[in-house]
């Protein structure tokens, strides 16, 4: 479903109070610039943006029991949650949608979840141009409860030189994994992963999260939800854990990733904490096309143990 372009008070002030907290999340790691320059070849865009999606829960099979609905009753939720990098693959659609492949090569997004999703709902996702190729958005319920938040941007000259790949392990996950503690959180290295993108498979994919932008149908480059999935897999690869919960990412795009490529995801621990008994990760990411080529820094939080767990 395309999205519904709008008058901006549709969505209402309480959008850019939300969001002014979230984008500011962790970027110490991956640095946002909210004030972007106009792209002088960029048409004017509309105000606001709206676009609506059937939720599907995508991880029912998961080995993470916090999408399994018995498992997430337990722990107070109504159902089983649709991962969040689902509802981050929600968000993407408007600026992948304006943008096209130019925010996949040089642009930003931060996504922040607040509420659950849950499959079968329908979702509304807003966006409020707040600035110069800046887009805010917000994610609600079918109630009008707020789910998520997110921040995307689109640079003209392109992000910050790229970091130094060295920086993070490079060596494969093997499948040696220790329960997850911080003890072995902040002491143990990373493996990293290595897949194949074929955009031939990932149509079935993109059903999935009813992603129909021409960037992604029609010229074949990974949709970044796609992307962030294995930021959720090396950390699953290198770590034993119970039900866990993808709370926020801040992606920061140097290139897209085309029909052939590899792509390698590099990871690292940049903290441990623990905030009213729940366990917080919070992993620095690098990925990298057939080893060589940047593709994104992502920093990826998750709660790894929530409270009474």
């Amino acid at each position: 479903m395309q999205p519904t372009r709008c008058r901006r008070q549709a969505v209402g002030g309480i959008l850019q109070i939300r969001l002014a907290n979230a984008v500011t999340l962790r970027c110490d790691l991956v640095e946002i610039n909210h004030s972007p320059t106009v792209c002088a070849n960029m048409a004017p865009m509309p105000d606001t943006f709206r676009y609506s999606v059937n939720a599907f829960n995508t991880a029912t099979e998961s080995a993470n029991k916090i999408h399994d609905d018995d498992v997430a009753k337990n722990l107070g939720f109504r159902g089983g949650l649709v991962p969040g990098v689902d509802v981050y693959a929600y968000l993407c659609h408007v600026p992948a949608q304006e943008w096209g492949r130019d925010w996949l090569e040089r642009g930003t997004i931060t996504a922040t979840f607040a509420s659950p999703v849950y499959d079968g709902d329908t979702v509304d996702v807003e966006g409020v141009v707040a600035a110069a190729n800046v887009i805010e958005m917000t994610l609600t319920d079918p109630k009008g409860g707020f789910c998520a938040s997110g921040a995307a941007t689109l640079v003209e000259n392109g992000p910050a030189e790229p970091p130094r790949f060295e920086d993070w392990p490079d060596f494969p996950a093997d499948g040696n994994r220790e329960q997850a503690s911080p003890e072995a959180l902040t002491s143990l290295p990373m493996g990293c992963l290595d897949v194949g993108f074929h955009a031939d498979k990932a149509h079935a994919y993109l059903d999935d999260i009813r992603e129909q932008a021409d960037v992604f149908r029609q010229d074949g480059l990974a949709h970044p939800g796609w992307l962030l999935r294995y930021c959720n897999f090396v950390l699953t690869s290198n770590f034993v854990l119970g039900p866990w919960i993808h709370v926020q990412s801040t992606t920061q795009f140097f290139s897209a990733v085309e029909d052939g490529e590899r792509v390698q995801t590099r990871a690292k621990v940049s903290e441990v904490t623990e905030t009213k008994g729940h366990k917080f990760v919070d992993l620095d990411i690098l990925q990298l096309a057939n080893g060589e080529r940047p593709v994104a820094r992502v920093a990826h939080r998750a709660i790894y143990q929530p409270r009474g767990t």
